[in-house]
């Protein structure tokens, strides 16, 4: 009982915030992949969350990047923008994503929503999942799957449980009531992400280092090397190859180009850390990819989505190297499958742990793993690693 008083609360509290009349008329308004429209649609957040202390704005910088035509997703995908416009003022928003390449490898006639924002009126989300809908089946589409901001490589899913911390690097966040309101848009579940948290003190550094032990012994012939600043360029084609074929059978999966794997490296590149980034190589050719990166947001998040803003004083710290982030996030962690079952989990996870615990890093999230992939699921049980944080890919019929 106290839950549900809890959550209606929380929702008049997001009402009283946008301080907009239930009862007015709705207006939808098309946008394009300009800077000023871009700039409005992602600036309409900052009223939903403006009381919200988990939220972490995005660096707008960046997050620009991601809607120009500098994107090499453009090359197989279009992107449609729209606002919920409300007695004067940006209520709501979304977007329609149709990447080819998705519904090539898929063999589907399936459209994205994506980037979603909405007061905390059911008739507001309705009207703009009715606009996606009817976009994507004029362009001959069949359901919408999403949350994606803008693809399964990227940002995607709607947190449905685990709201009472700010998200961690690159992965989303939202307001409780988002859940009933893609409910009631028609959304029904299709596939759940989790996020897992262990406490690195206390993880298996010495198991782990008895499984790297056996593993170079056994395996002289894999070499693990370090991914650093200065040699990232020279190890993306292998980094491509172990993504492209280390994750093709998993659910959502899409295969990167060559110039979409230099866009996000680009992108990440000023925060890669020396010993949490690791690529395995065997004498056939790229073999494992991990790649881990401090929690950066808890530098972003004074920022309000500007570098230069009086949340720099709070940030420098971190960026400069003198303060460490309590968490680290395990992005991803794949080897190709003729190299699986022979320890280069378990040695590059070493490297990993060994080097988390010298930089003083406290815990890490582990994100985002598929519900049933149970075999990560059991490299996570190793870390005491338990479940705390819930994504929904949601889908619907247009």
């Amino acid at each position: 009982m106290r839950s549900w008083q809890i959550h209606l609360n929380r929702c008049g509290r997001e009402r009283r915030l946008a301080n907009l009349p239930v009862n007015s008329a709705i207006e939808i308004i098309a946008l394009q992949r300009q800077p000023r429209d871009v700039s409005r649609f992602l600036k309409l957040a900052y009223a939903i969350y403006r009381n919200d202390s988990n939220w972490v704005a995005p660096l707008l910088a960046d997050a620009t990047k991601i809607f120009s035509d500098a994107n090499p997703l453009f090359e197989h995908a279009e992107m449609q923008l729209w606002v919920a416009r409300r007695d004067g003022r940006d209520a709501g928003r979304i977007a329609g994503i149709i990447d080819r390449h998705h519904n090539e490898f898929h063999r589907e006639r399936t459209a994205f929503f994506g980037f979603f924002e909405s007061a905390d009126d059911p008739t507001i989300s309705a009207r703009l999942f009715e606009t996606v809908s009817s976009w994507a089946r004029q362009k001959g589409m069949a359901r919408l799957l999403g949350p994606m901001n803008p693809t399964t490589n990227d940002e995607c899913g709607l947190l449905v449980d685990g709201f009472d911390t700010p998200p961690v690097f690159m992965m989303t966040y939202n307001p409780r009531y988002y859940v009933p309101l893609v409910e009631a848009a028609g959304g029904t579940k299709a596939k759940d992400l989790l996020a897992f948290s262990f406490d690195i003190a206390n993880g298996p550094k010495e198991r782990l280092g008895r499984f790297a032990l056996k593993f170079r012994q056994r395996e002289p012939d894999i070499v693990i090397t370090p991914i650093r600043k200065q040699n990232l360029a020279a190890q993306l084609a292998k980094i491509k190859t172990v993504y492209n074929q280390a994750w093709a059978d998993n659910w959502g999966f899409v295969p990167m180009t060559d110039a979409e794997i230099d866009f996000m490296a680009g992108r990440l590149k000023s925060l890669l850390t020396e010993g949490l980034a690791f690529v395995a190589e065997s004498p056939q050719g790229p073999s494992g990819f991990l790649l881990a990166i401090p929690d950066f947001n808890e530098a972003f998040q004074p920022l309000r989505g500007r570098f230069f803003s009086p949340g720099l004083f709070r940030a420098l710290p971190y960026f400069l190297g003198w303060k460490t982030p309590k968490y680290l996030r395990c992005v991803t962690l794949g080897v190709v499958r003729r190299c699986r079952g022979r320890g280069i989990e378990a040695a590059m996870l070493s490297e990993a742990l060994n080097a988390s615990l010298r930089l003083g890093f406290q815990r890490g999230e582990a994100s985002w793993i598929l519900e049933d992939n149970t075999a990560v699921q059991r490299v996570i049980d190793l870390f005491g690693g338990k479940v705390y944080k819930t994504y929904r890919v949601y889908e619907r019929a247009v």
